[in-house]
């Protein structure tokens, strides 16, 4: 299992729903295709399926999240490459409790770095920088 794939191929199908507005079962498709391929192995696919649904589900609250921290920004005019970027790495860092919130963050960085524009990982990290202040801040209260 690559979590580094698998994270790729869940972004793929993230921006496929967003961008090409494709239905899960559609964006599916990609899932298959990296299977088949030997991209990903058929271990990857809970994560992949939990962190795309997830996104899906969370969508509204997601956004939110950017729209506060991506001040001057209106969320259509972000790149569709960061803007779901940004999406899963939130999703990983609220919802996923495996995940570290470092590791989470490189990965969405160094994922615009491969599909973002110039400036896309410096962009992204900025705006995850601050998700990660925010639920740490929310963690210790819980405490």
């Amino acid at each position: 299992m690559n979590r580094h794939q698998a994270r790729e191929t869940a972004f793929r199908m993230i921006f496929q729903m967003d961008v090409g507005k494709n239905e899960y079962e559609t964006a599916k498709e990609t899932m298959c295709e990296a299977i088949a391929d030997g991209y990903i192995s058929t271990e990857d696919c809970p994560y992949i399926e939990d962190v795309v649904q997830g996104v899906a589900e969370k969508r509204a609250a997601l956004d939110d999240f950017i729209m506060a921290h991506a001040k001057g920004w209106k969320l259509e005019r972000i790149n569709p490459v960061d803007r779901n970027l940004i999406r899963l790495c939130l999703y990983e860092i609220q919802y996923l409790k495996d995940v570290p919130f470092e590791v989470a963050i490189d990965e969405a960085v160094e994922l615009a770095k491969s599909y973002g524009e110039e400036e896309s990982y410096a962009f992204v990290n900025g705006i995850l920088d601050n998700a990660k202040t925010l639920v740490a801040d929310d963690q210790k209260n819980e405490v």
